[in-house]
């Protein structure tokens, strides 16, 4: 047997919690976590431990309060710091190449990079939200990115590619385990850049990403389902950029 205390698997109905108390202990340079006196084990075995203590607390807080309602129950999604947290310490540092060649794969289908039909009010929003993000991204990080006028895939350039790839490269195992859940949220490389970079808030690059869901519920009227996924999103982007700021605080 051992005392060690992995995060759960997934299951429909969640897990039963176990513990009584979520602590921090440091732990080398920096702290971990505990339930009830034992270290949380992620699923290749590392122990669940940060350097910045600000983080380790708001680990061990999302910890205290999973499983409290809901019959106590608990599920991975009430951990999302945790699986960023897990991303960074594990999936990261083995699979580093990979996981940034999954995000590169967004600037070749980058949702700025997709626009409605010319002079409608969507692509007039469109042009006047999204085209400073992509001046901003050819400045900071020397990558033009093309922009459609449709649906139909469209080819960047080699050197703007180049670009963000030597941006990828050089960014931690920590802003690469953000990007690796803003990005996807917000279906845009560019916007999860300026997540990590702190260059607008979760809510108006989730509100940024999300034009399209917004004209269409003034036009048709509102749909659950989308504003269902619009707060996911919010979500999200809310729990990477949360992450990050904590990270820095030490």
């Amino acid at each position: 047997m051992t005392n060690d205390i992995k995060p759960p698997v997934a299951a429909p109905a969640g897990r039963k919690r176990f513990w009584k108390q979520a602590t921090i202990v440091p732990a080398g340079t920096g702290y971990a976590v505990e339930l009830d006196g034992r270290p949380v084990k992620l699923p290749e075995r590392t122990t669940l431990a940060v350097e910045s203590k600000a983080l380790a607390q708001a680990l061990a807080e999302e910890w205290q309060a999973a499983g409290k309602e809901a019959g106590g129950l608990f599920r991975p999604e009430d951990l999302p710091l945790t699986r960023i947290a897990g991303s960074m310490l594990e999936r990261i540092p083995n699979q580093r190449e990979g996981v940034i060649e999954s995000l590169l794969a967004y600037a070749g289908s980058d949702l700025l990079c997709y626009r409605a039909e010319n002079w409608s009010d969507l692509s007039s929003q469109q042009k006047e939200r999204w085209d400073p993000w992509l001046a901003w991204c050819k400045k900071t990080f020397g990558a033009k990115l093309a922009v459609s006028g449709g649906v139909m895939p469209i080819k960047q350039s080699g050197a703007a590619i180049a670009a963000l790839r030597k941006t990828l490269e050089s960014a931690s195992d920590a802003e690469l385990a953000v990007l690796g859940v803003a990005v996807p949220a917000l279906g845009s490389l560019v916007l999860g850049l300026a997540l990590l970079h702190q260059q607008a808030s979760p809510e108006d690059l989730t509100g940024c990403a999300t034009l399209d869901e917004q004209a269409q519920m003034q036009r048709w009227g509102e749909d659950t389902e989308i504003t269902d996924r619009i707060a996911r999103m919010g979500r999200d982007v809310a729990d990477a950029g949360r992450f990050l700021i904590l990270l820095k605080q030490g």
